[in-house]
This record gives structure tokens, sequence and C-alpha cells, in this order.
């Protein structure tokens, strides 16, 4: 069984409902919608139709929307664009009136007070490259040190330490609205830079509120990243930007120690960019991509995340069932033992309240005896879900199941690497919830008479902590 998670951002290639179907059976676990191309009323439209497929579909697919953040484009290259050579000098100026090979306007205000003489600029998915080599009050100028073609309204990838911007922008906080009103379960933030500018969301936290989700691109988000952490719900490890950021040998390092350091904290953590880019426009992935998917996988990522690959690629669905089959196989080569031991000796003795603490040591001592003993699954029954990601981020080798009686914590666990999550009906005591936990799972055939399996619980249903470990031989 595949455990690692896998999301699909859903664009103009995936969003009519024949291909949402065949992208939803295919495996996708989180659609993604990003708003950083289209307007609110077409994400909303894409968000509604997602939930009636996938209802239809009896499956739970999370929905995921990334607010753009501040990102700084050029104004618009018409046509074919242009090809900006080796060496070529031109001049950026704010505005957004057109681009040319000459002059490039970039829709940022502050464009002349925030750059200095020596930085260097990349445009697009980083390709082109520049380094400015004057600023005054006719303009910056810059010379072109990695040429290439330039079309549309590509990024300009300003050093963030640089920006006078702060993430989520006033805009990010008007696009969310309508989507808070709609239920939306994960929202990705980003850019950002502290946790104080995750804090600035203003959003309640989960499960009334949706999972936020910090998108770590920047070389402060690096510099910060355990109180970015503390602030957030989930990781996104954005290796396009940080591929700007830093130098690029140093991204893979980087890769591993991000995701371990969220994990031990039980935080989901998502590996995204160019995983599949090949398959934009070919049926078949490079080697090198499939090895890419499976080191994160072996890294312990919970999810992978395409991007251009299902939102205009040739063939969406197609692409999902490659990443797929390539997650996995790895899943099924990963040391869990090795992982779980790992976790352990990283597991935090700095639980910042006594829930957290309580629920750290019940999973550490679940994925001990699960270790030991060949339990059949572990039945987690959550309120929040906290538990549900506690115990999985020491990766198990037998099923994770999540149990909550909220239907909000039911899609934000789609995240959660290797969980199965039902929705239970409310029940007050500790023994009905029991029962009904095991009665689902037997009735959706992930356990059988015979089987022993560990059930982690609160002994009330009020109790804010999961405070019970029982071995359970299901009859």
């Amino acid at each position: 069984m595949r455990k690692t998670k896998i999301i699909a951002t859903i664009g103009p290639a995936s969003e009519s409902p024949e291909v949402l179907r065949d992208v939803i059976a295919s495996g996708m676990d989180v659609a993604r919608l990003s708003l950083a191309h289209d307007s609110v009323e077409r994400v909303l439209e894409r968000y509604q139709l997602i939930r009636k497929l996938s209802q239809e579909a009896n499956r739970n697919v999370g929905i995921l929307l990334d607010l753009p953040g501040p990102k700084i484009r050029a104004a618009v290259f018409e046509g074919n664009g242009v090809f900006l050579e080796p060496d070529r000098e031109l001049t950026l100026q704010p505005g957004t009136s057109g681009s040319t090979a000459e002059v490039m306007e970039v829709g940022y205000d502050a464009l002349l007070y925030d750059l200095q003489v020596g930085d260097t600029l990349a445009i697009g998915d980083g390709a082109v490259q520049m380094v400015v080599t004057d600023v005054s009050s006719a303009g910056v100028k810059a010379r072109v040190t990695h040429g290439g073609q330039v079309v549309g309204r590509p990024g300009v990838h300003i050093p963030s330490d640089r920006l006078s911007l702060s993430s989520p922008t006033n805009e990010d906080l008007r696009q969310l609205e309508p989507f808070l009103e709609a239920g939306v379960e994960l929202v990705a933030v980003s850019f950002v830079r502290s946790g104080d500018e995750v804090r600035r969301l203003g959003t309640l936290p989960p499960p009334d509120g949706p999972l936020v989700i910090s998108k770590i691109e920047t070389r402060a988000a690096v510099e910060n990243l355990d109180g970015i952490i503390d602030a957030s719900g989930a990781i996104m490890v954005a290796r396009g930007d940080l591929g700007v950021e830093f130098p690029i040998e140093q991204v893979p390092v980087l890769q591993k120690n991000i995701i371990r350091r969220c994990i031990a904290k039980g935080l989901p953590v998502i590996t995204a960019t160019q995983m599949l880019e090949s398959m934009i426009t070919s049926p078949n992935p490079t080697r090198a991509e499939a090895s890419d998917i499976a080191n994160a996988v072996f890294d312990g990522t919970s999810a992978v995340m395409l991007s251009a690959e299902t939102a205009i690629g040739s063939a969406p669905a197609h692409v999902v069932r490659t990443m797929s089959k390539v997650t996995a196989e790895a899943d099924s080569a990963f040391d869990d033992k090795s992982w779980g031991r790992l976790i352990e000796e990283v597991h935090l003795s700095d639980s910042p309240t006594h829930e957290r603490s309580v629920t750290d040591a019940i999973t550490m001592a679940a994925w001990r005896v699960a270790s030991e003993k060949s339990l059949a699954a572990l039945l987690c029954i959550s309120g929040s879900g906290l538990t549900v990601r506690s115990m999985a981020r020491f990766r198990p080798q037998c099923p994770i199941l999540g149990f909550t009686t909220d239907p909000r914590v039911v899609e934000q666990l789609t995240l959660s690497w290797g969980v199965t999550v039902f929705q239970s009906s409310p029940q007050e005591g500790y023994e009905e919830r029991v029962r009904d936990a095991i009665a689902i799972a037997k009735e959706h055939g992930s356990i059988k008479t015979g089987d022993v399996v560990g059930v982690l619980a609160g002994l009330s249903r009020s109790s804010r902590v999961t405070d019970v470990l029982r071995l359970v031989s299901v009859k």
C-alpha cells in the first residue's frame, strides 16, 4: 500500500470534470489550488467541483489553497517574448505597461529602494539570471549572466532579505476570505520568513480553522525554521526558490534537514518542485526524476507535490499514476526501523504544552509496541488530528487508521503519511468509541477478526490528550 501522499495541482489541463474524475481515481490525495495565476472566482469554482467529485467517488480528498504571497512579476513580454543573451545589459524600472529586451518593467514600487549593486536576480524558473550593476533614480542597470527566453509575465526573484514586502500580503488575506467561508481545510503561505509572519494569517487553530502550511523558500525561512515550525501546521520544502536563494548543491542537504526537523516535531512535510517535470510533455519520467522521488520518500517526506505536470501537462491522470507507482515502490523499501529510532533520538523533551507532551509519550510507546509485536494496525481516535499526525511521524510498518468525528479533520489528515482516515459517529464513553472504531475498520476491510491492533485514545471524549494505549484482539 502506498503511504506517501500525492498532491496534484489543478489547472487548465485538469479542471474539467472528466479529467478530474480520472485524477482522483488515479490516486490524488490532496488537490492544490493556486491563486497565483487565476481569479478567486475561477479557483472557487474548481474548489466546489473537487468537493462534488470526491464525494461522488467516495474518496477523502483534501484541498490545499496556495496563497501567492509577495510574488513580483515583470510586465508582459508580448508575443513569443525575447531572448536575453549573456552579457546583455538592460534597465529595470517599476511599471506594468510592458517589457522589451532593453527595458524590463517590474510590478514592484520599491524596486529602486530594495536592490543593491551585486544582487543576483532570477527570472521565471531561474534559468535566466542577471546581476545588478547600478542603481539610480533612472532605474536599475543589470547584466545578464545566464541567458534564455523570457515570455509572458515571468516572476522576478529578488533576494528575500531585500524585500520590503512581508507575507501574507493584504491581497492574500482578501483572497483567502471566501475560501474560509467555504471551509477550506489546508492553506499554504508563500515566502514566509518568520513565525510572526505565519501568525499574521490570523486564522483559527485547526480543526476550527485550516491547517496552515508554511512554504520554506527563502534564506530567512531556513534560518528561522524552528519559529516557523512552532507557528505552522505543516511545512512545504519549495525547492525551486530555495535553489535561487542558496547554491544548488546545498538544496538536497537542506531538504533532508528540513524534513527531519519538521517530522520530529510531528508536522507533515511536503516536497515540491520539478518532481516529474519532463512529463509535462513526455509520457515517461526520466530516471533522475524517479530517483529524486524515491530519495524524497527515503528522506521521510509525508507528501510529494505535482505542479505544472498536472496543471498544464498533457496527461495529468497518467502523471499521478506514475507518481503513485514510484512512491509505492520506494515506500516498500523504506527503512522504518531506522527512521523510528532516529525520530526517537531527536524526540522533543521541550514539548510546548502538556497536551502535546502526553501525546508524544503515548505515540512513542505505540511505535515501540508496533515494532516489537505483529500488529495489524494502529487505530488513533482523535478529535483534532494531533494524535494521528504524531503517530505518523514514526513511520510504523503497520497501517495507521485515524478516526475523528470532525469532517474538517478528515480532510486535513489526507496530508499525513500512511494514514487512512474515517469519520466516526460521536460516542461519549471510551469503550463505545473503541468499539465504534473497530467496527468501522472491519467494515472497510482494514482489519479482521483475530487481528491484534493497538488503540490510542483519550479516556474521556472531552479529554484534550491521548492518554491510553491498549492492545485489542478483534472479535
